[in-house]
């Protein structure tokens, strides 16, 4: 029989072992409940799985359990200073203030600062469609990503995201790295022993591997090939380079071993309100005309990035989420080390 848990248990225990970590209790509920929707959503590889790790991330202060946020505005554009924060903090706050300068403007780039590991981008994505706006959102991380002929991980897989409201249906809800695969599944893989498939990674010597362990070691290769460069050195650009501060050219910024993959590293949300171009009335029957000829072309099986989530978020609330007894181990254990027994 599976072993399903209340989300609401979850997110209680979550902010309660992250306030363990120094986290106000504020910023601790919200991080715990960003991280239970993306396990309910099935983004498996940045859910509760990621807990230990942050935790760690916390203590090591990678991250910073109590941030000074701070951010400055101009016409169509916010820089926010993260200071370290959790990206499950920082994120949603990036989102909130992109949607207040929506009220007074049809479009506004946010560049987010020194910000901790956003996690799932489409969960970031997903708070501004919610809200009724387009949403973009991309993330830059230390070089992982290699073509043939390269001797060393050249650029990060950089992972972009987008949402978009649909009239009547879930939000559209689209979200990718920009290697074959995400590091979080061969990270999965490691941990629990599987080998990954072909195509996915290189191992130190530049030599294709399944193993996932040599791939930790190598380094990813792109979607596409130099497309996924392509997009990668795009989020670069608005990622990276927009959201600069001095720290941002230190060699170690970009050494994966001491940065912790991503560490505290710069990030954009770039938010647009529909209807200052087209009209609320307008913008709806596109989007329904459009993704209603998508399905129908599809058939049965074709559905839209986003309803899958969807989908599964309302099974999980009705149901429980169900997690893989490697994880659940994982989070009894931390569970036992701060003393706040995982909930069974």
């Amino acid at each position: 029989m599976t072993t399903r848990w209340s989300p609401a248990a979850l997110e209680r225990w979550t902010a309660a072992v992250f306030e363990t970590a120094g986290m106000p209790a504020e910023h601790a509920a919200e991080a715990a409940g960003m991280l239970v929707r993306t396990e309910l959503r099935g983004y498996k590889t940045h859910g509760m799985t990621r807990v230990p790790s942050y935790v760690d991330r916390l203590r090591a202060g990678d991250f910073n359990p109590r941030p000074a946020m701070s951010h400055r505005a101009f016409p169509g554009g916010i820089v926010l200073d993260a200071d370290g924060a959790m990206g499950q903090v920082a994120g949603p706050l990036a989102v909130r203030l992109g949607l207040e300068a929506l009220e007074t403007s049809a479009s506004v780039l946010i560049a987010v600062q020194s910000c901790g590991h956003l996690g799932a981008l489409g969960i970031h994505a997903l708070l501004a469609a919610e809200a009724g706006a387009f949403c973009m959102v991309g993330q830059r991380t230390p070089p992982l990503l290699a073509l043939e002929g390269f001797t060393r991980a050249g650029i990060g897989h950089n992972p972009i995201a987008f949402g978009c409201p649909v009239p009547g249906a879930a939000p559209l809800v689209f979200d990718v790295a920009c290697s074959v695969a995400a590091r979080g599944h061969i990270l999965l893989a490691a941990r629990e022993g599987r080998p990954i498939p072909e195509g996915w990674a290189v191992d130190a010597e530049g030599v294709p591997t399944t193993n996932a362990e040599a791939a930790l070691g190598g380094a990813l290769l792109p979607m596409g090939g130099h497309k996924g460069i392509g997009i990668a050195m795009m989020v670069e650009c608005l990622a990276g380079a927009m959201a600069a501060t001095a720290g941002s050219l230190d060699p170690a910024r970009n050494d994966l071993k001491s940065s912790g993959a991503v560490g505290r590293q710069g990030g954009f949300v770039w938010l647009v309100k529909p209807d200052a171009f087209v009209g609320q009335a307008l913008f709806a029957d596109y989007m329904t005309q459009w993704t209603d000829t998508y399905r129908a072309a599809g058939g049965e099986e074709a559905r839209l990035p986003g309803a899958r989530g969807d989908a599964m978020e309302r099974e999980g609330q009705e149901q429980g989420i169900a997690l893989p007894e490697s994880i659940a181990q994982e989070l009894r254990a931390l569970g036992r080390h701060v003393d706040i027994p995982f909930p069974d």
